[in-house]
């Protein structure tokens, strides 16, 4: 890939088994996470791809909980170590992985490109496809790398809630959490339930077809062109970040660019200040 084009974000199990048999193959990222679950590092250690190193989604790809939310954006600092250690440079590809259905690896995804690194994809399927299409597994850890990336943030565009709040009016604000949570008939993490007023629910699942790869590039601009994609400037958020940089993910494969509300509802929700929408989008 040349370093002037951004590469389709996608990468298929036996592309990249090519790509690491190549010269010099791309820096691979394992950042297996899920809320609440176990710590992915246990899973990696069982089992990853060959030399890919592991990336703490909680620690490395996210700051502290607080005001701002429950995975801020990380302290450029942290996430630079990290990608050092993980051997991403500055003119090197990098491919992230998960177990699947790709939304922590499309956090890291969305937070290299953050970071002014144009040159990375996510394993479509995760760990699953790659077993799926017959490729091995290592239980060997790799050393430390020695990356050169320094993050030069604000390549990805960001909103916060006054920003979040004006797009759901003027523009379109698409909330990726499942519908159930989006409607307020439940919310099993954070402080309130409902959406922000004026926002359209579109999950992230509407994104995978059933083996859990994302749809092909023109099913997903079919089902983004029906949200109103086209029509107006367009901003995504979730939870807290993770699943909205998903979001990003399938509308840039489609052809579209969309702002992050980092924050997300664990934040918007988290002041009383801030209305809560509940039932299903008019119309």
């Amino acid at each position: 890939m040349d370093s002037h084009h951004t590469p389709y974000p996608l990468i298929a199990a036996d592309e990249l088994a090519t790509a690491l048999r190549g010269s010099r193959p791309p820096a691979l990222l394992d950042v297996r996470w899920q809320l609440g679950g176990p710590p992915g590092e246990q899973e990696y250690r069982a089992g990853h791809l060959p030399g890919a190193h592991y990336i703490d989604l909680d620690r490395e790809l996210a700051a502290p909980p607080g005001p701002n939310g429950r995975h801020p954006l990380p302290d450029p600092e942290v996430l630079a170590a990290a990608l050092r250690r993980a051997g991403v440079s500055a003119d090197r590809d990098a491919v992230v992985y998960d177990a699947g259905p790709a939304t922590s690896a499309a956090r890291a995804w969305w937070l290299l490109r953050w970071a002014g690194h144009d040159r990375v994809r996510v394993l479509d399927g995760g760990l699953a496809g790659w077993t799926a299409a017959g490729l091995p597994l290592s239980t060997e850890v790799p050393a430390d790398g020695d990356g050169d990336f320094v993050p030069k943030p604000g390549a990805m565009p960001t909103l916060d809630a006054d920003q979040a709040a004006r797009l759901a009016r003027s523009g379109l604000l698409l909330d990726a959490r499942a519908g159930e949570r989006y409607r307020g008939e439940t919310e099993p993490v954070d402080p309130r339930a409902g959406h922000i007023p004026g926002a359209v629910s579109a999950p992230t699942t509407g994104n995978l077809a059933a083996d859990g790869r994302f749809l092909p590039a023109d099913e997903l601009a079919a089902r983004f062109r029906e949200l109103g994609v086209e029509q107006a400037p367009t901003g995504v958020y979730c939870g807290s970040g993770v699943t909205a940089a998903h979001q990003v993910l399938a509308l840039e494969a489609a052809g579209f660019s969309a702002a992050l509300y980092p924050g997300s509802w664990s934040e918007w929700s988290a002041d009383p200040d801030r209305p809560a929408a509940t039932g299903a989008q008019p119309g």
